[in-house]
């Protein structure tokens, strides 16, 4: 592979998060996070517990669940119960969708207090900013109360909004301060547009498509 070419591969969060899928498909998303050496996948809490079945803790390929997810739109204790189930069941990090109406109202320690009774259960916790929704007044404050909550990431969005570009991944660096690492997801259906996102800073890449993503990389370094 040439060197001007990053192994995509430890960046990727293998996204499985359309709800129309069944075991099989929840085994065949395991089977190939393990065969290309992916970070991780990402699931529904509903799926958890099989993917650690299908990927025991022998491996590398960690295992995300999204809690509250797509909206945030629950009370603070069922979002936590969800997470205490996720990690009980066998989830190594928690992609969390923050309390939108609390941010809507300003309200910061609504925000702190959905958010911080998860960073708690100790998994480390990346908050779904949805930020090509928000204007620079909510973004900074979610961030700021993200960070103060003991998130370790901050995420672009759920993947259902706007593709992200490189230029929110630059933003949410400079708004983080190197407090937490970013995660790009969103639309990350190309190779070009990858390599873009972790040349601006992503640590993680959120994305169905990648082992599409895979085969062009290859093709690429032939």
């Amino acid at each position: 592979m040439s060197e001007e070419i990053p192994d995509l591969a430890p960046f990727i969060d293998h996204a499985l998060l359309d709800p129309h899928h069944g075991l099989e498909g929840l085994r065949r998303c395991c089977d190939e996070a393990s065969h290309f050496g992916f970070a991780a996948v990402c699931v529904a809490s509903r799926w958890v517990a099989a993917a650690r079945e299908r990927l025991p803790l022998r491996q590398k390929v960690r295992i995300v669940s999204v809690i509250g997810f797509p909206f945030g739109a629950v009370p603070p204790a069922v979002k936590r119960a969800e997470a205490e189930a996720a990690v009980e069941a066998g989830a190594d990090e928690l992609d969390v969708v923050p309390d939108f109406g609390a941010l809507a109202d300003g309200d910061s320690r609504a925000l702190l207090a959905d958010l911080a009774p998860i960073v708690e259960l100790g998994a480390p916790v990346k908050v779904i900013l949805e930020q090509s929704r928000l204007d620079a007044a909510a973004l900074q404050l979610l961030v700021e109360v993200s960070l103060d909550a003991g998130a370790r990431f901050l995420k672009t969005g759920s993947g259902f909004a706007a593709p992200v570009t490189p230029a929110q991944v630059r933003q949410l660096r400079e708004l983080s301060r190197g407090q937490a690492a970013v995660k790009a997801a969103g639309g990350i259906h190309d190779l070009e547009t990858a390599l873009a996102l972790v040349e601006a800073g992503a640590g993680r890449l959120g994305t169905s498509r990648s082992v599409a993503l895979m085969a062009a990389l290859a093709d690429r370094a032939r």
